[in-house]
């Protein structure tokens, strides 16, 4: 008997040696929730106090300034983070993609190091987290109110469908301190903490409905005057396809328009106001429901955060907070995410860890979420598995320095091409400079004429011109610049194993638009007035949504 005890004395001590040497983890992650709506990343609604707890974070730890998604949009986002892996390799590449067990390559690999795992809230990925431990995930979207559930407490037992009464981002916090109070505390815990919200439709608790109320949301000025911004990819020729691309915040898009959640309320009143005056009530309207959620995630952080401080862990956990992309706030007259536009593919990214990462730093590498699951591993004593196409950043953190070697340019690209919000398909490169953007408008499966839009490039000087209002391709000064950063693309392309040669008609595109083309483009973007996309018209079916 004796002998017994001392052998579990030594295994439990063994355990306790190892989770020491190894951070506890617990990833926050919410939905649409971009940088430039959380104070410690300056801009426009800094001074609006939107986000108390992050920027205590932001100032215990480190903010990562360049931090981008590959693909903006929920589901391939998600699967990126899940699999270290672009949206082309991984097979999500749109909100039907479906990452299944074998490829939940975080999860499984964080199991085999002796991590207890969990996943609390949204999901999105088709099929359940089967690799974790624990699952608690939303069905679906999931509702803001009295939300479903999918339960499965181990891996051994049956899912279990639950409802429960309350605030969505309320029960998820509550569903993971639940979870950090029953885990077993002999290993460390990987806990991926995943808010809904402030994914639209935005339905604060009502506890906000007050927040806001008196104040007036400072206004992008891209909302009114958006300059030389776009191309007739995004524009039409003489700005024809305005009207059917990107939804807009006002009248300006004729089928997708924020003022219809401004409608629904104010029916009467928006009716009798011009362009202009509507445009602001439904900016105001827009930003003022969105902001009310993101303070709903704010606080609930701060529970998790007291809780595990209470508990005497909050320094030996590494603390990470992100979200799954951007979110364009009215700039450029723009809802939703989607574009490569820095508000929409630029993803906030805080962490703490006093042991290792100095407070108050920042840091300006190029990172993109392909890197999150590496640098993860990294933290817990595993190599990056040759599946994964990202690479820790764990020493960028650490030092503040990058690597000889780091990366130069991060890639993206987005396939839905106009579904849903209207955004062409594009893809395209972002450096610490530059930005060089093609968009080939066109849908993957097949070339279909009245689904094309006009191809067109667009380059940024985003060290000169950070909101992107000048376009500069066409530029004759600039001429040497986007002809070395098409190479660079092409070697990145290359790089990512992102090729077309399974669509020959979107590789005919690229190739007959890499360096002219302009005449069809104008034509494409003719026919596209005749027949709009969405609108049902003879001949022309509508997408179903």
């Amino acid at each position: 008997m004796t002998f017994i005890r001392l052998f579990l004395l030594l295994l439990v001590g063994t355990a306790s040696v190892q989770a020491a040497g190894r951070p506890n983890i617990l990833f926050i992650m919410s939905d649409d929730h971009a940088a430039h709506a959380i104070g410690a990343y300056g801009g426009r609604l800094a001074p609006l106090n939107p986000t108390p707890t992050l920027d205590k974070l932001a100032a215990e730890g480190m903010v990562l300034e360049n931090t981008f998604c590959n693909n903006s949009v929920c589901s391939p986002c998600r699967a990126s983070i899940l699999t270290g892996q672009y949206s082309h390799v991984n097979g999500v590449r749109n909100l039907g993609g479906k990452v299944c067990e074998e490829n939940q390559t975080l999860p499984l690999e964080m199991r085999k190091a002796g991590y207890q795992t969990a996943v609390i809230g949204k999901w999105h990925l088709g099929i359940q987290p089967l690799a974790f431990d624990y699952y608690k995930v939303l069905k679906g979207q999931g509702k803001y109110h009295n939300p479903e559930f999918g339960l499965r407490v181990s891996p051994d037992a049956d899912e279990l469908q639950v409802t429960e009464e309350g605030y969505c981002s309320d029960l998820i916090a509550r569903s993971s301190i639940d979870w950090l109070k029953n885990r077993n505390r002999k290993q460390p815990f990987m806990l991926l903490t995943h808010f809904k919200a402030p994914h639209g439709p935005w339905d604060a608790h009502e506890r906000y409905d007050s927040l806001y109320a008196e104040i007036e949301i400072p206004e992008p000025d891209s909302l009114f005057d958006n300059k030389k911004n776009g191309s007739i990819a995004t524009r039409g020729y003489n700005d024809e396809l305005l009207f059917n691309i990107g939804t807009s915040v006002g009248r300006r898009h004729a089928y997708r328009t924020q003022l219809k959640g401004i409608g629904r309320d104010q029916k009467a009143s928006v009716a009798a106001m011009t362009d202009d005056e509507a445009k602001s009530a439904s900016y105001q309207y827009y930003l003022k429901t969105y902001l009310r959620c993101v303070r709903g995630v704010d606080d609930n952080i701060k529970r998790l955060l007291d809780y595990l401080e209470s508990e005497g862990e909050l320094d030996n956990t590494l603390i990470i907070y992100t979200s799954d992309q951007g979110m364009m706030l009215g700039e450029h007259d723009y809802v939703d995410k989607r574009w490569m536009y820095e508000e929409s593919m630029r993803m906030p990214f805080i962490v703490r860890y006093p042991k290792t990462i100095a407070a108050g730093t920042r840091s300006d590498a190029l990172i993109n979420n392909t890197d999150f699951a590496p640098m993860i591993l990294d933290y817990a004593g595993v190599a990056t598995p040759a599946s994964m196409q990202g690479r820790s950043f764990r020493s960028i953190m650490e030092t503040g320095k990058e690597p000889s070697d780091w990366r130069q340019a991060t890639y993206y690209r987005y396939w839905m091409h106009m579904i849903h919000h209207y955004n062409p398909a594009h893809f395209g490169i972002r450096t610490k400079e530059w930005k060089l953007i093609f968009f080939y408008g066109a849908d993957e499966k097949k070339a279909n004429g009245n689904r094309r839009t006009p191809p067109g490039w667009e380059l940024y000087n985003i060290k000169n011109d950070p909101l992107e209002m000048n376009n500069l391709h066409g530029n004759p000064e600039y001429k040497e610049i986007e002809k070395k950063l098409k190479e660079q693309l092409k070697a990145t392309r290359t790089e990512v194993k992102d090729s077309d040669a399974n669509y020959p008609h979107i590789q005919a595109i690229v190739e007959k638009h890499w360096n002219g083309g302009e005449e069809e483009a104008i034509q494409i973007s003719n026919q596209v007035v005749k027949t709009p996309i969405g609108v049902k018209t003879k001949g022309h079916k509508k997408k179903k949504k």
